[in-house]
């Protein structure tokens, strides 16, 4: 349109509006959630990012800070915690300290990752399940969930009375599917999580209170939060992988086609790339959007059968041209 009639003036002209107190009204909304955990000692990495304007407010002095000061070049690392070498520094003060947990914010706020007592990584398809703790109690409704999520997690939200509803990757969707189905919650692979009487949008600080306030539960009973963890990971997963390649849907094809030829698939799934469920394993095949790039998740009862099927796609991949 642009090219065709060149840039026309709108028709209507905006209006800049100075808007005050968002801030504190947005901080006494998260304090609401705010249970008593004095008995947790935690660490808050902000990543240099935006988090590091309402973290001191809503979690006060007591944890241990990390990278709390904005700067948009990101001195310290990367603001992704979903790569892991971005959680190092964390891992290192939760096992030196000898916290109960540690919590690691992307660069805008909406993400949240979390590393156990044990210094390990929680993958964050698993913080779906253990929000049911929190929302399953009183109301047993739809959980929504994306494609990618572990068999571990579904059967977990089940096991607490929940709907699972599997769907498509991507807050944009989500948002949406939450409101369509009046989901309670939702999470993702990706560390957002939705809420209902958040306008079914994503909070990583509301997703990092509620955590916490199921840890400290847990401490107050003498138990871990890489034990619930544990209950709820029973799977072997090999996260996600990123395969380049031009030609994405032939490899996806040609991954379907192989195993739906020699094993009658549980479950066909084909909104968002392909989730295909066997007895013993699944895995899911997506296409970037924007990237010539192939996303997979493979999940099987046992390590050793994991890397069997991994060996496999990955072999079918680099016939169709890609490479990790």
């Amino acid at each position: 349109m642009v090219e065709k009639d060149g840039i026309q003036p709108a028709v209507f002209k905006g209006q800049v509006k100075e808007l005050s107190g968002i801030k504190a009204q947005y901080i006494t909304f998260l304090k609401k959630f705010r249970g008593d955990y004095s008995n947790l000692n935690i660490g808050i990495d902000c990543s240099n990012g935006m988090a590091s304007l309402l973290a001191g407010d809503v979690f006060g002095n007591e944890p241990a800070y990390l990278f709390d000061r904005m700067d948009g070049s990101f001195p310290n690392h990367p603001p992704n915690p979903l790569d892991e070498k971005n959680t190092a520094d964390m891992k290192r003060l939760v096992l030196d300290g000898g916290l109960d947990a540690g919590m690691i914010f992307d660069g805008d706020g909406d993400r949240v990752m979390f590393i156990d007592e044990r210094g390990r990584f929680v993958r964050p398809d698993l913080i779906t399940g253990v929000l049911g703790i929190h929302y399953l109690k009183e109301e047993k409704g739809r959980v929504l969930h994306d494609i990618r999520t572990s068999r571990g997690v579904i059967e977990y939200i089940k096991k607490l009375g929940g709907l699972p509803f599997m769907w498509k990757v991507g807050h944009s969707h989500a948002k949406l599917k939450m409101r369509e189905l009046n989901a309670i919650y939702g999470g993702e692979l990706a560390g957002h999580y939705y809420f209902r009487e958040f306008f079914n949008c994503d909070s990583g600080m509301l997703a990092a209170i509620l955590v916490l306030n199921i840890i400290s539960e847990l401490k107050k009973r003498g138990e871990t939060f890489s034990s619930l963890i544990d209950t709820i990971d029973v799977y072997s997963n090999s996260g996600e992988i990123n395969f380049r390649i031009e030609d994405k849907e032939s490899a996806m094809n040609r991954v379907r086609d192989y195993f739906t030829g020699i094993e009658k698939p549980i479950a066909f799934y084909d909104f968002d790339g392909y989730r295909i469920e066997f007895p013993q394993w699944w895995f899911s095949i997506r296409p970037s959007n924007t990237e010539p790039y192939l996303r997979l998740v493979t999940e099987a009862e046992t390590p050793e059968l994991l890397n069997e099927k991994l060996k496999i796609i990955r072999e079918l991949i680099k016939k169709a041209g890609g490479h990790e």
